[in-house]
């Protein structure tokens, strides 16, 4: 087993299980999953072959679920939950899936909120802890947003470890996206130094579906989903005016997985521009002219495109940072606006243009029913392995299954659109847009 791969323990569980699960295949009853269970990274009979002809095992993860012996004992645990950065449909499921499952299936009835992200640790900002129960949590998938609240930005690891000390808690489950987790990491890492018995679980939330060896996380359905419903809408305004042109700016920062999905579920969508193309907006090649022969054609067209396309066109532009640190992309949508009216007028066509970003209405919103399952797929999961001492781990989806990585290895590099790949084929069939509009 490739080390990347493996996850750590706080230490050996040796306490039995309280769920009463069954070792006998064929008995009725679900089985325990081994440490040995594991999930593939890489399915295909080509590397099968590979890896029986190099005589070497296949890279592959730890297959989730729930362990015969446990670490934690029950009656003598105290968890806490906190959530980070912006905000994304089933933060509250999986808030209350957390919950539900220590109280019912575990036993475990100490759990605590972390109000506002991390900063929630620290004493200058003197938030609220809130007891997590049953039945406060009873309604809140019901709801959008999130109970804890959420805030982004750094805060001091030494402080955050100093307060999961105080609090005697033994179990923290962190929900947030690529800076969370690195949140964790760096928890985890400093837990590691003082050689506390805490484990770090996290439980990736991330819109826009970009992070990496999981090939899917929560939200995003919901995502794509209600961009779905918007932009079947923005077409009627295209087509509702003589050469109407309709520009969605939907959420994608580095990957335009919402973008292309958005599209592929309404098929009425003629351009879909992404963080992972390149391309001009000049040229005879460029965006511009396609969108000229798609308007002279036919009389309207719909735009499509994540906020993080086109940012090469503001190379040399003054650069700006959230409270995280992560570089704010320029206004692509606004800008494609501004760009295309004064494309046409300097061509003497009249056009009318549209411009729609619902962003915030989107990631507020309450999950759909697959997500609220899935929501709750991952938390169960999470929830086992926590108990079972696994720490520093993220609870991931791949090839159908449900897995457990290590945060260090979800947080090397972001997962990506392929533009070889089926799924952007797809969407050049469905959009009919030029395979590149480079010059």
């Amino acid at each position: 087993m490739n080390e990347d791969f493996k996850i750590p323990v706080v230490g050996k569980p040796a306490i039995k299980s309280p769920l009463l699960l069954s070792k006998v295949e064929g008995d009725g009853v679900f089985d325990y999953i081994e440490s040995s269970d594991r999930v593939l990274y890489d399915p295909t009979l080509d590397n099968f072959y590979k890896s029986k002809n190099e005589n070497t095992e296949p890279l592959s993860f730890e297959k989730a679920g729930p362990k015969e012996f446990i670490y934690f004992d029950p009656p003598k645990t105290k968890v806490a939950i906190v959530t980070c950065g912006g905000l994304c449909p089933g933060l509250n499921n999986v808030i209350r899936s957390i919950v539900l499952q220590l109280y019912y299936r575990y036993k475990v009835t100490r759990v605590i909120g972390i109000k506002y992200g991390y900063e929630g640790f620290i004493p200058e900002y003197n938030h609220p802890i809130i007891d997590l129960t049953p039945e406060v949590v009873e309604r809140i998938h019901l709801f959008g947003g999130t109970l804890l609240g959420s805030s982004r930005g750094k805060q001091d690891v030494c402080q955050i470890v100093d307060s999961l000390e105080r609090m005697n808690v033994n179990i923290l489950f962190t929900i947030g996206g690529d800076g969370t987790l690195r949140g964790a990491l760096a928890i985890k890492e400093e837990i590691e130094k003082r050689n506390l018995k805490i484990a770090v679980a996290g439980i990736p939330k991330t819109i826009d579906n970009d992070i990496g060896y999981i090939s899917k996380s929560f939200g995003f359905e919901t995502a794509y989903s209600i961009a779905e419903a918007i932009v079947h809408v923005a077409h009627n305004e295209a087509i509702g005016a003589y050469n109407g042109i309709t520009i969605v700016k939907l959420m994608g920062r580095h990957s335009g997985f919402i973008a292309a999905n958005a599209a592929l579920s309404t098929q009425d969508t003629n351009f879909v521009l992404i963080p992972e193309m390149d391309f001009d907006l000049e040229g005879e090649n460029g965006f511009l002219e396609a969108l000229k022969k798609r308007i002279l054609q036919r009389h309207h067209a719909l735009i499509v495109v994540a906020e993080g396309a086109g940012q090469h066109i503001f190379e040399g532009e003054p650069k700006k940072y959230d409270e995280s640190g992560n570089l704010l992309n320029k206004d692509i949508g606004l800008h494609l606006k501004s760009v295309i009216d004064e494309f046409f007028k300097s061509l003497d066509i009249r056009v009318s243009i549209k411009y729609i970003d619902p962003s915030y209405i989107i990631r507020s919103a309450r999950a759909i029913a697959d997500d609220s399952k899935f929501c709750l797929q991952l938390s169960q999961n999470a929830v086992h392995a926590a108990m079972a001492g696994k720490t520093g781990f993220v609870v991931g989806y791949w090839n159908g299954q449900f897995t457990l990585l290590p945060i260090s290895l979800a947080v090397r590099e972001r997962q990506k659109i392929n533009l070889e790949s089926e799924l952007w084929w797809n969407v050049l069939e469905v959009t009919g847009q030029p395979v590149s509009m480079k010059n």
